[in-house]
């Protein structure tokens, strides 16, 4: 298919641009970023275009921002990549496409955030925001968002390749972690909008605290505690309390608990990803692998702290 890193160049952007929205053809356009699903090019100042690339589901993701982030993004306090214009299949590139707003900052993956507090308050702000009740209608998150328990093969399946690659020294803590989070209490709750990927390449940082989150594709809506685990995969080091105390509603313990196993997950893949040519993975980096151990490193210390 079409699509890959060789065939996107700006003279195919430029020409995208020319057929079907020619008032921003005009526009200075390059290369912003190549993601896991997408490639983002900087057009002019203030937009992008975002093209997928990588994977066959990005087109869906792609469709399902165009869908539902207008409607959300109104109310976020953390400029966030709104779609403006959507591109259809061509001849040249037959996959859809689209135009969002430009969303300053470096990936904190490359960048961490350091500053406790203001980084604390900045995802508490966000995720409080966006944690509201979803409609009848909106989308499910593929196992993410429902019941911990349906992951636990993928969290033995991580675990055991992490033993494996010598990525975990200690994994009786983490299946401590992990069983304390699977033995708490279900959701019980409204389905909340969940940003549903909240990994250190998924949001920005400037002047050591948090200054945009991007790629809404796996938009969803779902038990909070799956994003919630941002908490320690995104924060610095003694953060975490400000981020619990400054979220509204504050979470009950249950919910945290249930954050933390979301949150080994999201440690496993990061490590897994930043460790060179595993699976073959598209989109692996190498600078996925601190966070991830970092984030492990916290989660083991949370239990029993």
């Amino acid at each position: 298919m079409t699509g890959t890193a060789a065939d996107i160049t700006e003279d195919l952007v430029r020409e995208l641009l020319r057929e079907q929205h020619a008032d921003l053809a005009h526009l200075p356009v390059r290369l912003g970023a190549r993601g896991w699903d997408n490639q983002v090019w900087r057009l002019g100042d203030d937009l992008a275009v975002r093209l997928p690339w990588a994977t066959e589901s990005a087109d869906a993701l792609l469709l399902k921002e165009h869908a539902w982030l207008p409607l959300i993004a109104p109310r976020l306090p953390l400029p966030v990549p709104v779609p403006q214009r959507l591109g259809g299949p061509s001849t040249r590139f037959p996959r859809p496409w689209l135009v969002t707003t430009w969303v300053s900052g470096e990936p904190a993956d490359r960048a961490p955030a350091t500053r406790v507090n203001e980084s604390a308050d900045a995802l508490a702000a966000f995720l409080t925001a966006l944690h509201h009740p979803a409609p009848t209608g909106a989308p499910t998150g593929r196992g993410r968002g429902g019941p911990l328990r349906d992951q636990t093969e993928n969290f033995t399946r991580g675990l055991t390749s992490a033993v494996e690659l010598g990525l975990i020294d200690n994994p009786d803590a983490v299946r401590a972690v992990w069983a304390d989070a699977v033995a708490a209490p279900d959701w019980a709750g409204p389905q909340l909008w969940l940003h549903g990927d909240l990994h250190p390449a998924n949001i920005l940082t400037a002047d050591g605290t948090f200054s945009g989150v991007i790629d809404f594709g796996d938009l969803f809506a779902g038990d909070p505690a799956c994003d919630l685990a941002a908490a320690w995969i995104l924060l610095p080091d003694g953060a975490a309390d400000r981020f619990h105390e400054s979220y509204r509603p504050v979470p009950d313990k249950a919910t945290l608990r249930r954050a933390r196993g979301w949150a080994v997950l999201k440690a496993l893949a990061g490590m897994h990803i930043g460790h060179s040519g595993v699976h073959g993975l598209p989109g692996g980096k190498s600078t996925w692998g601190p966070p991830g151990h970092a984030s492990m490193r916290r989660l083991t210390a949370s239990l029993h702290p």
